[in-house]
């Protein structure tokens, strides 16, 4: 059974800065890519970054090179350093993990990021 838990996410005013953690119940190599989602009230999931056990890393347009997807591989952890927030960035962060050979998709249980004045 694979467990992903987020955390670090909360309030912050525009412009600042948050910084976003999953821990993996095992090893993040053995996934074939994790990846972060965000779902804001009334829309769909959508993929903010990604990265595979190779270190290749991918984010969405939206992102403009605020945000830093990271690992610490002794910690089975991901991060997403998040900058220059913007309101429009207010949604649930998810963290997503990809198992393979079988393609086993898991979610974490997500964390809630605001950002407002």
């Amino acid at each position: 059974q694979v467990q992903l838990v987020e955390s670090g996410g909360g309030l912050v005013q525009p412009g600042g800065s948050l910084r976003l953690s999953c821990a993996a119940s095992r090893s993040i190599f053995s996934f074939g890519r994790m990846s972060w989602y965000r779902q804001a009230p009334g829309k769909q999931r959508e993929l903010v970054a990604r990265i595979t056990p190779s270190g290749t890393t991918n984010y969405a347009d939206f992102v403009e090179g605020r945000f830093t997807i990271s690992r610490d591989i002794a910690k089975n952890t991901v991060h997403l350093q998040m900058s220059s927030l913007k309101p429009e960035d207010t949604a649930v962060y998810y963290c997503n993990a990809v198992l393979l050979p079988a393609y086993n998709e898991y979610w974490g249980q997500g964390t809630q990021v605001t950002v407002s004045a």
